[in-house]
């Protein structure tokens, strides 16, 4: 009898019905933060067509779905897709393609890095970005004249790492027609003893960049996937592009329908009658991996560069107090105009002037509680009174945690002890709507997610400083920062019930770290890894 038992058993097997593919990916074995309403932890997922099937146990999950592709997360964490909720992802990709002063300690160390950028770029303008003199010894703005003498005749800006001033040689002034004494309102073209330095701040610096020619649609194209590429690797599924013409549309959403750009992008369109005329005519325009529905205002500068507008002066500037980047009759007919058409605002207010004057012009257009997710982005020095008029009228404070720990250091010369405390209030802020989104701004910041969460709950710098923590009272705990660069950012972008958690029904965009962050040491954080990233259930990023 035993001998006929291997084919009896061959027989059964060739007899059993053959099970059939239900699931395109099950990830098993891993520590799956969903951040859905209970923050619930699962052990395995199931993508089915792009989108979460289920989320759970194993065992069950195991038994109820057979999928094409299996992943063994060996007990590694798996976060929903990060959504950075405010940057400049195009022009960060065209940036990558610029001389990159990030970082450097000298006005000279800066000239040698142009100097041996010219040398590989050999003609057309010398367009560079990153420049901080708040690093430097000498913390004052630099003087165009080592770069006059380098560059007698090509024509170079040389933008500060805030995106609000820059520094110009002679050529490129002659160029754009400054002269000495020009004024501009809401920005400032400096002149010292009759002679322009060539640094220029916020609005000036747009008479010399608009006679830079304009990248052609090839030079974006090729930007937007070099963005894309870097974005992937530290876990970015979806990155709010902040203040956009709106002809990036057709170019993005032609490279999504071939498949070449997967990136998930939110575009606020700049302050700009064309943009207004463009989508007011035409409406929102939502795809899956493209939404366009907000405009991006400019009220004021960057603190770094003075231009920041305080309701008192600055400490270190004592007869100088910013300015608004435009009369406030504009804020308030742009205002007007968005509300009526039904789209959502979001305005750049970094000093507590300009915080309050949006504030102000927000609330006599929503008048109150709302859905509508008008947002101040930055808004990073709010005076302590005006602080209720965020929950007053639910608008929300969209907030960039590293600015906190890459200002600290000097923020307190400009503002003061006392002004300073209530600077960077990620917690109080939070407490007015009970959610707030995290971003990086970058390129002003570094790109990468992680740095934000290591800002927003350690409040420290890279090199671990302060010991104890900057104004820690307004740190975000762990699952707080979380939440921050997912479903809050979705639900910033009006996307909560398609992304910014792993729960069925929603887009598989997912990352799987190679340390938990919700568990690792402080001092490791910002160290993590982005191991795999997902979009639709694609494997879109693997570390080597």
């Amino acid at each position: 009898m035993k001998r006929f038992l291997p084919a009896i058993l061959l027989l059964a097997a060739a007899c059993s019905p053959k099970r059939e593919y239900n699931a395109d990916l099950l990830v098993k074995n891993a520590v799956v933060y969903t951040t859905d309403s209970s923050f619930t932890i699962a052990n395995a997922l199931v993508v089915k067509g792009g989108r979460i099937q289920a989320v759970g146990d194993l065992y069950s999950l195991d038994k109820k779905y057979y999928a094409r592709e299996v992943i063994d997360a060996q007990g590694k964490a798996v976060y929903p897709g990060f959504i950075d909720a405010h940057a400049h992802f195009m022009e960060y990709g065209l940036g990558l393609q610029n001389a990159n002063l990030a970082g450097l300690k000298s006005w000279q160390a800066v000239l040698d890095t142009v100097k041996n950028y010219a040398a590989h770029k050999t003609d057309g303008w010398i367009v560079g970005a990153g420049w901080d003199q708040n690093i430097w010894t000498n913390k004052a703005f630099p003087d165009k004249a080592k770069l006059d003498s380098l560059f007698p005749v090509r024509p170079v800006i040389l933008h500060r790492v805030d995106g609000h001033a820059a520094i110009a040689n002679q050529a490129a002034l002659n160029i754009a027609g400054v002269k000495p004494g020009q004024k501009i309102i809401g920005g400032s073209i400096e002149t010292v003893n009759g002679k322009l330095t060539g640094i220029l701040v916020d609005n000036a610096v747009g008479i010399v960049t608009r006679k830079i020619p304009t990248p052609t649609e090839q030079m974006i194209q090729a930007a937007l996937l070099d963005a894309q590429k870097n974005c992937f690797a530290v876990g970015l599924t979806t990155v709010d592009d902040c203040g956009v013409p709106y002809q990036l549309i057709n170019v993005i959403a032609q490279l999504q329908h071939k498949g070449d750009l997967k990136m998930r992008l939110y575009l606020m369109l700049s302050d700009q009658p064309e943009n207004y005329d463009y989508l007011f005519k035409r409406g929102a325009y939502k795809t899956p991996g493209l939404n366009v529905r907000a405009f991006k205002v400019y009220a004021d500068g960057a603190l770094g560069s003075r231009g920041a507008c305080l309701l008192k002066p600055y400490t270190d500037q004592p007869k100088w107090n910013g300015f608004l980047l435009s009369p406030k009759a504009h804020f308030e007919e742009v205002a007007k105009k968005i509300a009526e058409h039904g789209f959502q605002m979001a305005t750049h207010a970094i000093g507590d002037s300009a915080n309050r004057v949006i504030l102000k012009i927000y609330a006599e257009n929503l008048k109150g509680k709302n859905d509508k997710r008008w947002r101040i982005e930055h808004a990073q020095i709010i005076s302590p009174e005006d602080v209720k008029l965020f929950g007053d009228n639910s608008i929300i404070p969209s907030v960039q945690p590293t600015h906190a720990t890459s200002d600290m250091a000097w923020a307190i010369k400009r503002l003061g002890a006392d002004r300073l405390k209530t600077a960077y209030a990620y917690k109080n802020l939070l407490k007015q709507n009970g959610w707030i989104p995290l971003g990086t701004d970058f390129p002003v910041e570094n790109i990468n997610p992680m740095y934000t969460f290591y800002a927003a709950v350690e409040r420290k710098d890279l090199k671990g400083q302060p010991a104890g923590g900057f104004q820690m009272d307004n740190a975000l705990s762990r699952q707080e920062a979380l939440r921050g660069m997912t479903i809050w950012a979705a639900k910033a972008n009006f996307e909560e019930k398609e992304k910014g958690s792993i729960e069925p029904g929603k887009f598989a965009d997912f990352v799987i770290l190679d340390q938990d962050i919700m568990k690792a040491k402080g001092s490791e954080l910002p160290k993590v890894k982005v191991l795999k990233t997902f979009v639709n259930g694609v494997k879109v990023y693997e570390k080597k």
